[in-house]
């Protein structure tokens, strides 16, 4: 990465949120519009922040039907990494991140990665999926709202596009709310997968280039 280690760039995303990041799609994830509990964050702004292990809570309870018509229960992939990615076909920013989050979600096969969908039917999510090349599924969600409540005090329900990380106990670890970057989000799995990020700062340690 060209003598920048991915500590240096967390430590940077954290420092200073990129333009990019502060674009929230029509309206949403305006600063203060979620008075959930989020344990430190400001809504949609760019906030990249990974958790100590003792602020990290309660397992993530996450089930769904996907796109492709399949059930879906987080509580399944516990031992693994999970990568929770919330988003919409007519998001810019969502569409800006989907190569990136592609280009993760391609090599990291240890890890786990599902979208959901706020707002779009299983034809809408599918014709992006396919577009992108998104390889791995999303939870439709426009219909009861049950994926965003149980991320409640997790992520701010308005910030979209908004990536949480849970943990190997399934627990959030890590949460990005604006676009994810490729670099960031591989700096940030790679920190919750060794464990590094246990180190009492809520940035975690990253990792070199």
């Amino acid at each position: 990465m060209s003598g920048l280690s991915r500590r240096a760039l967390l430590a940077g995303a954290l420092a200073l949120p990129t333009a990019a990041a502060l674009a929230g799609c029509s309206g949403l994830g305006q600063p203060g519009a979620d008075t959930g509990n989020q344990q430190g964050y400001v809504s949609g702004d760019g906030t990249r922040q990974i958790l100590p292990v003792a602020d990290r809570g309660e397992p993530v309870a996450l089930t769904g039907r996907t796109a492709e018509g399949e059930t879906v229960d987080v509580a399944d992939w516990r031992g693994q990494v999970v990568v929770i990615n919330v988003w919409y076909a007519a998001c810019a920013p969502c569409r800006a991140e989907a190569p990136e989050l592609a280009a993760v979600a391609g090599d990291t096969p240890d890890v786990r990665f599902l979208g959901l969908n706020t707002r779009d039917d299983a034809a809408v999510a599918l014709t992006f999926e396919k577009s992108f090349g998104i390889p791995y599924p999303s939870v439709l969600d426009a219909g009861s709202g049950q994926g965003l409540l149980a991320l409640r005090g997790r992520i701010p329900p308005q910030a979209v596009p908004s990536t949480l990380v849970l943990d190997a106990q399934g627990r959030p670890a890590a949460r990005v709310v604006g676009k994810v970057e490729e670099d960031v989000l591989r700096g940030i799995i790679d920190d919750v997968r060794s464990g590094r990020a246990d180190d009492g700062d809520g940035r975690g340690s990253g990792s070199g280039a």
